[in-house]
């Protein structure tokens, strides 16, 4: 060997332990990053334990490169003196809703199920919508809604509205389009466009009895501020910068519990993909309805079956770019 090769030999091994030295550096960085910003917010966060209902009881999971995502959304008014999420939840759920990500991910669909919604509940005949939790708990639920919409609930969220107040702070404030004027708490809401912080925030994704019509404007109000809120968090800036990303969490993250399907790593696979969809692409709506009325002593909505059909076709779809919401009734 001579001397020209040994001395090139020596040197590619230096080069080889610099890029080795800096990949370290890297990662030693991006895990003291993670534990100084993003572990202590994640601790935070509780955990449903038991979500999804036996395999044999679920839809067939999607298969290929592109799939459709879709996330139950539990609503909380309250939380329990225990400070567990879950137990606040009891066997009501004040809001229901199934955010719907297509496989082209180029919208987001957010449809709020009516809590009082006369529904077929698995092995228990038919009744609300949200007794489902009384008889059997979160995976329940998730069976009911499964059935309802004909697609495979990937993962479950619970919400504590109390989180809405701060994180519309974390946010600069949450412009919404307000469908009906109304006042209630000592704040008053005209109608069109209007930017919500703190505890304006919090009462009014919880008004309801300034209504006359109750949960259909409850709902159409929390929609709207759904709406507007991920219209805001789905910029590339707070998707895409890590620390900007890190504080928002940091914000929610004691008013939530989640399965473990939807975990750091999931959340940020996702997050580059939904980046820049802007508000326009966001659609909300009512899953379709007729009405209401009375079963027994009970006031109740009953479920529009043909609009309910559009939907699941419409969910089973790789693009709902074109997919307009059926009519309500």
């Amino acid at each position: 060997m001579t001397a020209e090769t040994k001395k090139q030999k020596h040197v590619g091994r230096w080069v080889a332990v610099s890029i080795v030295g800096v990949i370290v550096l890297a990662l030693l960085a991006v895990i003291g990053w993670y534990f100084l910003r993003i572990n202590p917010s994640v601790q935070q966060v509780e955990t449903i334990e038991t979500a999804f209902p036996e395999e044999s009881l679920r839809p067939e999971a999607d298969e290929g490169p592109s799939q459709p995502v879709n996330v139950l959304l539990l609503g909380s008014d309250s939380r329990a003196e225990d400070g567990s999420l879950l137990t606040g939840l009891g066997d009501r759920a004040d809001t229901i809703l199934v955010a719907h990500i297509p496989p082209d991910r180029e919208t987001v669909q957010i449809m709020s199920i009516m809590r009082d919604s006369w529904v077929e509940i698995p092995g228990q005949g038919v009744s609300k919508v949200n007794s489902a939790l009384a008889y059997g708990g979160v995976p329940l639920m998730v069976q009911t809604v499964e059935e309802l919409i004909d697609q495979r609930i990937d993962h479950v969220a619970i919400i504590d509205f109390d989180g809405f107040e701060g994180l519309t702070e974390a946010l600069g404030g949450v412009t919404v389009d307000n469908e009906m004027a109304f006042s209630t708490g000592g704040y008053d809401f005209p109608q069109g466009e209007i930017t919500l912080q703190g505890e304006e925030a919090l009462i009014y994704v919880r008004a309801r009895y300034p209504f006359s019509d109750g949960d259909y404007q409850r709902v159409t109000n929390q929609r709207a501020f759904l709406r507007g809120m991920m219209s805001q968090l789905m910029t590339r800036e707070n998707l895409t910068n890590p620390n900007r990303a890190a504080d928002i969490f940091a914000t929610v993250s004691p008013y939530m519990a989640t399965t473990d399907t939807f975990d750091l790593g999931t959340v940020v696979s996702l997050a580059p993909q939904l980046a820049g969809i802007d508000n326009s692409r966001i659609q909300t709506f009512t899953m379709p309805t007729l009405g209401t009325g009375m079963e027994g002593s009970e006031s109740v909505v009953y479920v529009n079956e043909e609009g309910l059909a559009q939907v699941q076709e419409a969910f089973d779809q790789e693009s709902m770019t074109d997919f307009t919401p059926p009519a309500e009734q």
